[in-house]
């Protein structure tokens, strides 16, 4: 077992150092830029298989007799199961953007420098799963972000790219800082910086307010590297950066704080504050987010307020205990949203199909019964596949956020009825099956939080159904719903008061004024 477990910490290291040996070797050996793209692309094949390797030997690992639940011991980076899971999928990802961006970005300048900041980040990214110690971890996030900031500003002429640059600095900065606090109180109170320590300590029954806010501490830092309330605005303005640097962001390297949740579950588990700040937080950023979206035309934009809204979704779900769907939910969106991004150049031709179908008026009596439809396929699955007890409130969470697949279109409804009501049905099953699948999550429900979850999502779901009945009524409101409520503007003042722009550096000369800031579809 002892030669299984260090082969299988060797191999999960190989994807990191491939990714790094990617970054410099262009550096060291003076190649055409074809030469470095066919390099690149090479070694991130090789650092996939690596990846699916290491994911097979954890999955074997992980269930011999004896081995215990927070392995790794003292070592700085040790593999875990969701871990591996999600390094397959970011390695899948940083392959596919890699083929993308060799003929996205071709006669671009730069483009040395761009290979070197993806491999960067891809190999900051595998170290940050593998991190089993507080240095590691804060290292490999900080790392990240100094290579998405060079990937953001690919364009430095553009203003807007140079602001949401600017403003995603200060923010990572200050969860940095938070996240250093929040590892020195726990060090403190364990006496070791690895985490597996922590983690077990913390299983074993070890309590103190430190720990606590240790706790409130990694959650509020996870929200700002998710770019939820307040400091989303350099979510939105980052389409300005290359759409291969947007697919990776947003199906990638925002979601990394949902990874952090899930493996710091059972440390989260001794803040109620700190599940309370992702529920109250998260659900805040879904209700805006999915409200946001729906104003906007532009296809990037659009997807962009979605990701806002997903990770308001996710994180609320790691608040509410429900580790194991917010695995499957971080997965998911992942495949999805980078998906969305790398076929955004065929969304013309899609709407216009789309539109010679349907009349794009939903049918208004669909509107109120689709959440009881979808309430009534969970509690089917509930109590037909599976012997989970889910709470009611999580039951009608997922009827409302699935409501809106039932909803009928004027034209050809008994084909959307029928298409919806699969897709509903298969997700149902898909939220079950998470149970028994080898993620590596764990489920541990926080119910003090439920019903108000439940009654947010109720409010934007009745906000939507308003819009659909009484369009007339909103045109009022219109401008502020797609501005974002102008919330955004008000931390984009704070901080170039904070930091203003002859102080960042080159770039500030080329910031736009806070008049330009207001959002629109760049």
């Amino acid at each position: 077992m002892d030669l299984l477990l260090a082969i299988n910490h060797a191999v999960a290291l190989l994807p990191a150092l491939l990714m790094l040996g990617a970054a410099w070797t262009p550096r060291v050996f003076r190649t055409s830029t074809i030469a470095r793209w066919q390099g690149f692309n090479r070694l991130a094949v090789l650092a996939l298989v690596f990846a699916a390797i290491s994911l097979g030997l954890e999955l074997i690992v992980a269930r011999m007799p004896g081995h215990p639940a927070f392995g790794g011991g003292h070592a700085w980076f040790a593999p875990n199961l969701f871990g591996c899971w999600v390094s397959l999928l970011v390695q899948f990802l940083g392959t596919v953007i890699g083929v993308y961006s060799m003929r996205h970005l071709r006669g671009e300048h730069r483009q040395g420098t761009y290979i070197a900041s993806l491999a960067v980040v891809l190999a900051s990214v595998h170290f940050l799963l593998l991190a089993n110690h507080w240095v590691t971890l804060i290292g490999a996030w900080m790392a990240i972000g100094f290579g998405m900031q060079r990937l953001l500003t690919f364009y430095p002429e553009r203003g807007f790219a140079q602001l949401a640059a600017h403003k995603k600095r200060i923010a990572d900065r200050l969860a940095d800082l938070l996240l250093i606090v929040a590892a020195v109180l726990a060090w403190r109170t364990v006496g070791s910086g690895s985490l597996s320590v922590l983690m077990a300590q913390v299983a074993a029954g070890v309590r103190a307010p430190e720990l606590s806010a240790s706790a409130t501490l990694l959650a509020l830092a996870v929200i700002l590297r998710t770019a939820l309330l307040p400091v989303h605005g350099w979510l939105i303005q980052v389409m300005e950066a290359p759409t291969p640097v947007s697919a990776l962001l947003h199906a990638g390297v925002v979601n990394l704080g949902g990874y952090v949740l899930v493996f710091f579950a059972p440390l989260l588990g001794v803040s109620d504050v700190a599940h309370w700040c992702l529920v109250v937080i998260g659900l805040v950023s879904t209700v805006l987010g999915g409200t946001v979206m729906i104003t906007r035309v532009s296809l990037k934009v659009h997807l962009a307020w979605s990701t806002l809204s997903q990770m308001g979704f996710m994180l609320m779900e790691c608040g509410l205990g429900l580790y194991q769907l917010a695995a499957l939910h971080l997965l998911g969106h992942s495949l999805y949203k980078a998906h969305s991004f790398l076929a955004a150049s065929s969304a013309v031709r899609n709407t216009r199909i789309l539109r010679l179908h349907e009349d794009g008026h939903n049918g208004r009596l669909s509107l109120l019964w689709a959440p009881l439809l979808g309430y009534a396929v969970v509690w089917c699955g509930q109590h037909l596949l599976a012997d989970l007890a889910w709470p009611w409130w999580w039951s009608a969470i997922l009827a409302l956020a699935w409501g809106p697949l039932l909803w009928l279109p004027g034209r050809q409804r008994g084909w959307h009825a029928l298409t919806g009501l699969a897709m509903v049905v298969g997700f149902t099953v898909a939220a079950f099956v998470v149970e028994y699948l080898p993620l590596g999550a764990g489920f541990a429900p926080f119910a003090a939080a439920g019903p108000l979850a439940f009654a947010g999502m109720a409010f934007m779901y009745a906000g939507f159904v308003a819009l659909q009945w009484w369009p007339q009524g909103f045109v009022g409101l219109r401008q502020w719903i797609y501005a974002g409520f102008y919330l955004d503007e008000l931390y984009t003042v704070l901080v170039l008061r904070l930091w203003p722009q002859h102080e960042a550096g080159s770039a500030g000369s080329r910031f736009p004024t806070t008049q330009s800031v207001p959002a629109r579809d760049e």
